[in-house]
């Protein structure tokens, strides 16, 4: 048999490509029987597309006079059904993402790629919205779960904000002032676009699939700081504020003029939205939200924190946040000892290569796995509380502040907090304002 060159690299390539499609890190073990009881996955299957949605009609932050199209990357989770004939040949999605040294990585997911919706059913609409340098799959391991539950979650890459697109000095300086602008528009629009029965969908029958009417933010560091922004939380920047935090004086004196808005830019708060869970929100050590109007949120809030967060800060921070938020429903679940990095999945390999890379993904203190299975269980209480209206959920929402069982004489012992195995909670506080 005659084998030319050509068969050769073919033949190499096959096995390369073949390499790379098992090379996906598996960052999650084997979820244990002490796992809380809502941190295991729902009923659904769970589908994920990538689309890509375009506001042409954003004002253009290089100049604040322009208007341009504003093109926002999607990742969409859903509750999908694999029948064993159209499971077969249905892959587990990968997510690739670069970090901020803008190294490759590739993690493996549980959500197939590209599945078929379910066929009946409404879903409500959840948004994943990163901090500044970020990516739309950050938190992955949290859509997957709420998708497994019975919502459609959609993770946004917000544009001028990622790890690919901050990379030096010159972009973080104009990606921080879109951040500041874009972050809560961002949020708006993506609800609007997904509720406008106009704008097609890739995966086939998913338009009708979601609930648009009841809707939620889950957003970490900027991406709560719009959050707060977008639910009502005004903006009251002020030019001596921006100094502080590095923009130029001139940019400084004229930025409060567009930036200081409520509601996304909005005149109300838009009705749909039904619930706001935000990790590590940046903004409230630099009193960039109006308190009177932080003071007026109607929207079950849930804030979790680090009270060791060297970044959004703690008493100063987001305790003060969660304080001047006037909701009826609002709650606040602290990780002691742990600092900023609280929503997203484990690190990767190559983040371990420098202090720099390892510092966004990786807690001292905690293993992030624990983390975020604690994460899953207590979201999704909240969530189907406040959106579905599940009074069941609201139970496992604590009314003891500490997680901590052992009562120090005697033995003693207090119940666990509901879902929590006997013994196999600690260091965690929650609170009810």
């Amino acid at each position: 048999m005659n084998i030319n060159c050509a068969q050769v690299v073919l033949f190499i390539s096959a096995i390369l490509i073949s390499s790379m499609a098992i090379s996906a890190e598996q960052l999650y073990t084997r979820q244990s029987p002490v796992t809380p009881e809502l941190a295991f996955s729902g009923s659904y299957d769970v589908g994920v597309s990538t689309i890509t949605a375009v506001d042409d009609e954003r004002l253009n932050t290089g100049n604040f006079i322009t208007n341009t199209s504003r093109a926002l990357v999607l990742e969409v989770w859903y509750p999908a059904k694999l029948t064993k004939s159209s499971g077969a040949g249905m892959s587990k999605a990968t997510y690739k993402e670069v970090t901020r040294l803008q190294q490759l990585f590739e993690l493996q997911g549980e959500a197939y790629r590209d599945a078929t919706p379910v066929s009946e059913g409404q879903f409500p609409l959840i948004l994943l919205s990163h901090g500044f340098t970020g990516y739309r799959t950050q938190m992955f391991y949290l859509a997957e779960h709420l998708a497994s539950h019975g919502y459609v979650v959609i993770g946004i890459d917000h544009k001028d904000s990622t790890n690919a697109e901050v990379f030096d000095d010159a972009t973080r300086s104009s990606g921080f002032i879109s951040t500041l602008y874009n972050r809560a528009r961002d949020q708006q629009f993506v609800l609007d676009y997904f509720a406008n029965t106009k704008k097609p969908l890739p995966m086939l029958g998913l338009k009708n699939r979601i609930d648009t009417n009841n809707a939620a933010i889950i957003g970490h560091s900027m991406g709560g700081f719009g959050a707060i922004n977008t639910i009502g939380g005004c903006y009251d920047f002020q030019s001596d504020q921006l100094k502080k935090i590095g923009v130029p004086a001139i940019i400084a004196s004229l930025l409060p003029f567009r930036l200081n808005s409520c509601f996304a830019g909005e005149e109300q708060l838009d009705p749909r939205w039904k619930a706001l869970q935000v990790f590590a929100p940046w903004g409230g050590e630099f009193d960039v939200h109006d308190a009177q109007a932080m003071g007026k949120i109607a929207v079950p809030t849930f804030f979790v924190a680090g009270d060791q967060d060297n970044t959004s800060g703690f008493e100063n921070g987001v305790k003060k946040l969660f304080q001047q938020t006037g909701s009826e429903h609002n709650y606040m679940m602290v990780y002691e000892n742990a600092r900023h990095n609280i929503a997203g999945h484990p690190a990767p390999t190559i983040s371990f290569n420098t202090d720099f890379e390892l510092g966004h993904y990786v807690e001292p203190s905690w293993n992030i796995e624990t983390i975020n299975r604690v994460n899953k269980h207590m979201s999704l209480a909240f969530l189907d509380c406040h959106v579905k209206n599940n009074d069941t959920r609201c139970a496992y929402l604590p009314v003891r502040e500490s997680i901590q069982q052992y009562q120090g004489t005697d033995s003693q012992y207090s119940d666990p907090w509901p879902g929590f195995k006997h013994l196999w909670g600690s260091g965690i506080r929650f609170y009810r304002q």
